[in-house]
């Protein structure tokens, strides 16, 4: 491999020049792309490059909730290779201009698996499949054709071996895309004798998702068709020798054609496949590199760097290549200062991954949050769950409002003023229930479904802003927004101690059973009242007031972990998995709770429960992920948690100390490399002892975001006995 090679020329002249032995790590060899393949954690499996705008693999037949990437480890159906994949999300959609090399004829539909002739699917031979970052190769058994692609940020590139075939074709499909996505206008038509443009516009998710594509095939092709409904199916015809191989590219945009192809010149005007897979191998070390860690745990090094390329699927740059990108109001931008991005599910990401990002993205945290607000001034409030430069406003709360907040207090050089601006805007809004919870300073539920669920994330924002309006000095803005975040008050119970459903009358919801779940039509949201209760990062001193005492929460914590794990009710939700006793790792909600202990001076309790979340929650198999992995999230929280801390406030910028996993880790950050050293970690010696940092003896039990991006060392002493250092 070519670049591999001037890698490694350049790491031997410079051990020639310093006398010393450099050793090169292929952090992609750590790497499983299958993990979260299986069971619900619905992760992409396929080529791309970071946050890059492609995804291109395969898409199964099944149209299914565990199908939401196109892919499960428990189904070797395929019907093509599409361009664009979500990662591990709960509701599906994209799966745009897909590819399939057919022999023959065939008909021109998604097939059933029943019908082996139907549609151009054909079963994979998942024994010699091949996935790694930034490349995937799979055999079609119907064709004896071996699919191999790779990718740049917007261009995908595949290579297809054929049989001998006067017969062989390669179908360009419009129709099939994701379980809830369907083309509403469709074009493809020929340029020259080898290349091929158009669109698709489709509605799902995205309800008004537009993507332009160019592409060309290696080889002129002998015949071109439209076929299906409406014209949807180009069919390239081709002769093929034993063996032949026949390259297609496709750049996408979501601009133009004219910006595909632009795209297209401008990432991938060869044919160099080897080099391209190279480059993208390359492309994902050096993003895996930001973190180094020194373990002879190997199983527990293949989890973190896969946790830590999944972090990395999403957000995609939703751009061309000079910028121009289609905004939230459907109109074409130019000359934007910043990268524009897409697929933002917040209500996940904004717990962990998002957090994750202001230590090992800096410049990529600033494109986000200024994709966030020029979504801001283009639909009139901060996104939600943004995809495709759409709006879904899946899930509840103001997500979007805490990620933002968040950067602000972290001092990120973005306009400080706009954000201000966009923050108080998009929490006074009397959309989406927020008008009720004006009127009654809480939301009710009986007036609103999922009421609890979305005044409590309500709160959450809130909260954030109140930081954000403080870090910047408006005082009258941080009064009116910490009251509010206490609005979660109304609906603790002092009789039965959790978060329960109030009226608009004031009385409490009945019957009341808190395993009770039934999936997006009760009070909670993918939750019940065990998970919903501990749902108040942003005020833990209310809920040491609720409870008493620290002392009185920490052995409510207890009773929490301790509970059955049953989720009952005929509906209940899928998503609440996970469980450790009523705790649900499986879900968003729960992620911050075990954290709790630490800040209620029981941090021997955050190590052990950590521990137990690292042994029963993450596995090096398909079925490695506890639930869905939510664009990262679920990955987010094994990276974070494994250095030893986590960031449980939003918008306050610090992070408690839990168990670190690794011997050492060297983490790039803005100032340099900040490196967490665990003197004797393990199972057994999981609980800090003491804590220095640059050498000086350190007392909190947190550490400063500050301390972290400016560099420097922490080192934990760990020991097998409980102690209190802070």
């Amino acid at each position: 491999m070519k670049t591999q090679t001037l890698l490694l020329a350049a790491a031997i002249l410079a051990s020639a020049c310093t006398g010393t032995t450099q050793k090169i790590v292929d952090y992609t060899s750590y790497v499983n792309v299958k993990l979260g393949s299986g069971e619900h954690g619905h992760v992409f499996v396929g080529a791309n490059v970071p946050f890059g705008f492609v995804q291109v693999g395969p898409t199964s037949i099944p149209e299914d909730w565990d199908w939401c990437s196109g892919y499960h480890i428990s189904d070797s159906t395929c019907i093509g290779f599409s361009h664009l994949h979500l990662e591990g999300t709960g509701i599906g959609d994209l799966f745009d201009v897909t590819l399939m090399p057919v022999i023959g004829e065939v008909t021109y539909d998604r097939g059933k698996e029943e019908d082996p002739n139907s549609g151009l699917w054909s079963y994979a031979d998942r024994t010699k499949e091949i996935a790694e970052p930034g490349y995937y190769s799979v055999p079609l058994m119907r064709y004896g054709i071996v699919a191999e692609m790779t990718a740049t940020k917007r261009v995908g590139i595949h290579r297809y071996t054929f049989p001998e075939s006067a017969e062989a074709a390669i179908v360009i499909d419009l129709q099939n895309g994701g379980c809830w996505d369907s083309p509403y206008d469709t074009h493809v038509e020929t340029v020259g004798d080898n290349g091929f443009r158009g669109w698709r516009y489709s509605t799902g998710w995205a309800y008004n998702q537009k993507v332009f594509f160019y592409g060309e095939f290696s080889k002129p092709y002998d015949n071109f068709t439209l076929n299906g409904p409406k014209g949807m199916f180009g069919r390239a015809d081709f002769k093929t020798a034993e063996g032949e191989q026949i390259l297609v590219k496709v750049a996408l945009s979501n601009v133009s054609m004219d910006g595909a192809k632009a795209n297209f010149e401008a990432e991938l005007p060869g044919w160099d496949f080897e080099q391209v897979r190279s480059d993208a191998r390359t492309a994902w070390n050096n993003e895996l590199s930001r973190v180094n860690i020194e373990t002879a745990d190997t199983e527990s090094r293949t989890i973190f760097y896969t946790a830590l390329y999944h972090t990395m699927i999403h957000p995609s740059e939703y751009c061309d290549v000079d910028g121009t990108y289609r905004g939230a109001d459907d109109k074409i931008h130019t000359n934007p200062d910043f990268v524009n991005h897409t697929v933002f599910s917040l209500w996940d990401t904004y717990r962990s991954a998002m957090p994750l990002f202001t230590i090992l993205q800096p410049e990529r945290e600033k494109d986000f949050v200024n994709t966030m607000l020029n979504i801001y001034k283009e639909q009139g409030r901060l996104p939600v769950w943004h995809l495709m430069g759409n709006e879904t406003d899946c899930m509840v709360g103001n997500p979007g409002v805490i990620a933002v907040a968040d950067a602000v207090v972290k001092g990120y050089d973005v306009d400080k003023k706009l954000a201000l601006e966009a923050l108080k805007t998009t929490t006074m809004l009397d959309d989406r229930g927020q008008d009720i919870r004006k009127k009654y300073g809480f939301i009710p539920c009986d007036l609103y479904n999922e009421g609890l669920a979305n005044d409590m994330e309500y709160a959450i924002a809130d909260g954030a802003v109140a930081q954000a309006a403080k870090f910047l000095g408006d005082e009258e803005a941080y009064e009116f927004y910490l009251n509010r975040s206490h609005s979660y008050r109304n609906y603790m119970d002092p009789e039965t101690q959790l978060a329960r459903g109030r009226l608009s009358d004031g009385s409490w919801r009945t019957p009341f059973n808190p395993f009770v779940s039934n999936h997006r039509e009760q009070d909670y949201c993918e939750g019940n009242a065990w998970q919903y209760t501990w749902l108040v990062p942003q005020d833990f001193d209310g809920l040491v007031e609720f409870y008493g005492s620290k002392e009185n929460l920490v052995a409510r914590l207890d009773t929490l972990f301790a509970q059955s794990t049953e989720i009952q009710g005929e509906n209940a939700s899928p998503d609440i998995a996970g469980m450790i006793g009523q705790y649900a790792h499986g879900n968003e909600p729960s992620h911050h709770i075990i954290y709790f202990y630490s800040m209620a001076d029981a941090p021997a309790k955050t190590a052990d429960k950590v521990r137990e979340v690292y042994n029963t929650q993450y596995f090096n198999s398909p079925e490695g992920l506890a639930g869905n992995e939510d664009e990262g999230q679920m990955s987010a929280w094994y990276v974070l948690s494994s250095f030893g801390f986590f960031q449980v406030e939003p918008a306050v910028p610090r992070f408690w100390f839990g168990s670190p996993l690794w011997d050492k880790a060297e983490i790039k950050v803005a100032g340099g490399k900040f490196t967490v050293i665990a003197e004797g970690t393990s199972d057994t010696n999981r609980y800090i002892q003491s804590v220095t940092l640059n050498g000086k003896p350190y007392n909190k039990g947190y550490i400063e975001y500050a301390d972290i991006v400016k560099g420097g060392t922490l080192t934990f002493k760990m020991g097998s006995k409980p102690a209190l250092w802070y």
